[in-house]
């Protein structure tokens, strides 16, 4: 295992991406002076040194940029303060103009543009004051002002990104305590189920308890996923059925027909359990002749359509989605809005009596996992 790093000590990645934002610099500044050469080099001048002189004259406030920006995010005021700040670079704008000037003057004596002996004389202040001041203060300006617009648009973007994963940790805390209030719910309907067969037939009783503990096994499994395979939820349906198939013999019907290539679709986990549940309890259970619940699903227009399906009771004249109070129909609701805003369920009455329930999500299909119910 590899030592820390000292404190203090760059490492390889700051090393290299000071290199990388070195050479994005330099680029950029050569560029600049590359534009502001071209209307001499197109008059016909001497291109060589023309472009020579403006790039000494670029590069000149390239490698100032950088004290001008450290001094600014050092200063004591903070960006609302504007006016203490516009204030404070008047004041420091002739100093860097000085510096730059001088800087300027030894960049071009290395690239043999000027004599070195011209640093010496105090001409050249005299000179570059009175010719390059406002040009100078204009392009200390500038470099505030992209360096502060840089700013702003990195803290923008930093601050978006915390909203961001602000609001993704709400939605998941809240489709978690969703998805909370769904498993106990289940949970205390099948112990009741179970205690009503206790005393009549235990045996039916012990077999549901079995069953039971399979479904609690396959809730826990999927306790920190949202979202599972089809195949996996109809594994969890299949044994609360089982559960009900014993509570109400022949008078329980229940067909699935679910199309293959719908098998590994994406959808809610606990989706199906409490709609076959509600369709059960408030729709087959009431009828003395029991009834059939039908669970489809299949591709429509790339779009994944469930529907549940039976021929109860059916719904009460008065009754509507926004208003039932029912705890399997309204925890579904709401977690199908938070994971899917552009899916759609609906509770609808059918023609020939009963309920329908439709489910439509975006089809993605989850190819990589396994079928529990083959497993």
């Amino acid at each position: 295992m590899p030592p820390p790093a000292a404190a203090g000590v760059p490492t390889k990645s700051s090393r290299v991406r000071a290199l990388q934002r070195t050479l994005l610099a330099t680029l950029i500044w050569t560029l600049v002076g590359l534009i502001f050469a071209l209307p001499t080099i197109s008059s016909g001048g001497n291109w060589r040194t023309a472009l020579l002189a403006s790039l000494a004259q670029w590069w000149s406030w390239g490698l100032l940029a950088p004290a001008i920006v450290t001094v600014d995010l050092r200063l004591p005021f903070t960006t609302r303060q504007v006016i203490l700040r516009i204030l404070f670079h008047l004041v420091l704008c002739p100093i860097f103009t000085a510096i730059y000037l001088y800087l300027f003057a030894a960049v071009a004596a290395v690239m043999h543009l000027a004599p070195w002996s011209r640093l010496l004389s105090t001409q050249l202040l005299v000179n570059a004051l009175h010719g390059m001041f406002l040009w100078s203060a204009l392009v200390y300006c500038l470099i505030i002002g992209v360096f502060q617009a840089y700013l702003y648009h990195h803290r923008y973007l930093s601050g978006q990104l915390r909203l961001e994963r602000l609001e993704r940790s709400f939605s998941e805390a809240r489709l978690n305590a969703l998805r909370m209030q769904l498993d106990p719910h289940f949970l205390f309907n099948a112990l009741n189920t179970i205690s009503s067969q206790l005393e009549r037939d235990p045996r039916l009783a012990r077999r549901m308890i079995e069953h039971l503990g399979d479904l609690l096994r396959l809730s826990i499994e999927s306790k920190d996923r949202q979202e599972v395979p089809l195949a996996e939820e109809l594994a969890f349906l299949e044994h609360y059925l089982a559960i009900q198939r014993i509570r109400f013999g022949d008078t329980l019907r229940v067909e699935l027909s679910i199309a293959p290539e719908v098998k590994y679709a994406s959808v809610p986990c606990l989706l199906l359990q409490p709609l076959v549940e509600n369709a059960i309890r408030h729709g087959i259970s009431r009828r003395a002749a029991g009834g059939a619940v039908t669970v489809t699903a299949r591709s429509v227009n790339n779009q994944l359509d469930i529907r549940i399906l039976d021929d109860g009771v059916g719904l009460p004249s008065h009754w509507t989605l926004a208003s039932c109070s029912g705890l399997g129909l309204s925890v579904t609701r709401e977690r199908i809005a938070g994971l899917h805003p552009d899916g759609h369920f609906a509770v609808n009455r059918r023609r020939g009596g009963g309920t329908e329930v439709e489910i439509i999500l975006p089809l993605r299909v989850m190819e990589e996992a396994l079928d529990p119910v083959s497993a």
